[in-house]
């Protein structure tokens, strides 16, 4: 559902994403990478909100356009919401972006307020929300034209340990329940389960792409923290696909 191909991209004399190649199914897969890995610049090219230097990408079988941008669903790092109208007014706001009349939006959007337990805040403005039910808001309002593929850019950031297993339960039983595919971008460690897919990002370039449990299992680690660690460090005495 994703495929990258060769990805480079350079900002001035310095090279954010080198030579990065990986293809995606369905389910949940986690990118990892510490703080200037690459991660968001990897989002921005996605998202078409900065154009492809180097390399190839092809979203659902074919490059990005109009039409395969209206099957990506997208939850970036920073809120975008509007803190001083309902939920249900950012929701209604959004859907008709996608052409949805007020009725439809709400209708389309009631099952996923339901899912990640916002159907009693509906009318309660985004301000008196906290940080865990303003992401889920976003999730709603993401999910809301059906995407194919979900972008989430450090969703759990600024959220307290309670909040971030809840988001990530409910983004997970999403996933089982849809054919979605979901890219969740972290450096969180802690967010990563033993079988999900991982890639790992580091200075730019790929480092791995397997299972969590795969990976320590390769680089016979106790842990995927200290394999993390391993293919992170900065001496690049190890390497693993």
């Amino acid at each position: 559902m994703i495929d990258v191909s060769a990805l480079t991209h350079h900002y001035g004399t310095r090279c954010a994403l080198d030579g990065v190649s990986f293809s995606l199914v369905r389910g949940l897969h986690m990118l990892l990478g510490p703080n200037g890995a690459g991660k968001s610049t990897l989002f921005s090219l996605l998202t078409r909100l900065t154009p492809v230097q180097q390399g190839e990408i092809h979203l659902l079988g074919q490059k990005p356009d109009r039409n395969t941008m209206a099957k990506l669903g997208m939850v970036f790092q920073q809120n975008t919401l509007d803190l001083d109208l309902t939920v249900g007014q950012n929701l209604s706001y959004y859907g008709a972006l996608h052409g949805f009349s007020k009725t439809q939006s709400l209708k389309k959007a009631a099952p996923l307020l339901e899912h990640f337990s916002l159907a009693d805040r509906l009318n309660d403005k985004v301000r008196s929300l906290n940080g865990g039910h303003r992401r889920r808001t976003e999730l709603v309002r993401s999910l809301m034209h059906s995407p194919s593929i979900l972008l989430l850019d450090e969703p759990t950031s600024g959220l307290d340990p309670k909040a971030r297993s809840s988001l990530s339960d409910a983004v997970r039983s999403l996933c089982d329940q849809q054919p979605l595919c979901v890219l969740w971008a972290t450096h969180l460690i802690e967010e990563v389960d033993d079988k999900d897919d991982v890639v790992i990002l580091h200075k730019g370039k790929l480092r791995a792409h397997n299972t969590a449990q795969e990976l320590r299992t390769l680089h016979q680690h106790p842990t995927l923290a200290k394999v993390f660690a391993t293919l992170t460090a900065d001496d690049g005495t190890e390497r693993g696909a």
